[in-house]
């Protein structure tokens, strides 16, 4: 609550929209930024919005900011939404869904897209194992500069030296 005296907390107006435009209109918010994704309008800091709301377990808007930030071709946003879906954020976890964007990221020329679907195929995971088509995407990502995928490229593409212990349950595979 605001204190009458107080000179730090300025009242800026209520925001009124009319047929002339948006008096006081709201900037540098996550209300702003869902309702710039959901008119189509993103840049950059809307797109990371998106970060902000997943980390704050707001994953509905994230993913509406995501998918409009992907619309307008931001690769970023891809492999956001295959974090979601890997993890299950705002919807039931989907490795294949998780696997699809990374791919679509890494069609895209995105590197971390490149290193995901890369570590995706050497693991099996939500798409069909394949060794040698998971290492070339892996040194399409190192050949950016990506250091994980340096990484992986001199352990002779063991994945496991980027992959914390605590999710090793994650990448087994289920009998059901």
């Amino acid at each position: 609550m605001k204190a009458a005296n107080d000179p730090w907390q300025l009242d800026i107006g209520t925001e009124v929209e009319d047929e002339f435009g948006t008096l006081n209109p709201e900037e540098l918010s996550l209300n702003k930024a869902i309702k710039n994704a959901m008119r189509g309008k993103v840049d950059m800091m809307t797109c990371a919005q998106g970060y902000v709301m997943t980390k704050m377990g707001n994953h509905g808007d994230a993913r509406k900011i995501f998918e409009s930030c992907i619309k307008n071709g931001y690769t970023s946003a891809m492999t956001w939404m295959s974090y979601m879906e890997h993890n299950g954020f705002g919807a039931a976890e989907n490795p294949a869904a998780a696997a699809a964007w990374d791919k679509k990221a890494a069609d895209a020329g995105d590197p971390i897209g490149q290193f995901n679907y890369g570590l995706d195929l050497l693991r099996g995971h939500g798409v069909e194992l394949n060794k040698e088509l998971g290492k070339a995407y892996i040194d399409d990502a190192a050949e950016y500069g990506l250091k994980d995928a340096i990484e992986v490229q001199k352990s002779d593409y063991d994945y496991n030296v980027v992959t914390p212990d605590a999710d090793n349950w994650k990448y087994e595979k289920r009998i059901f």
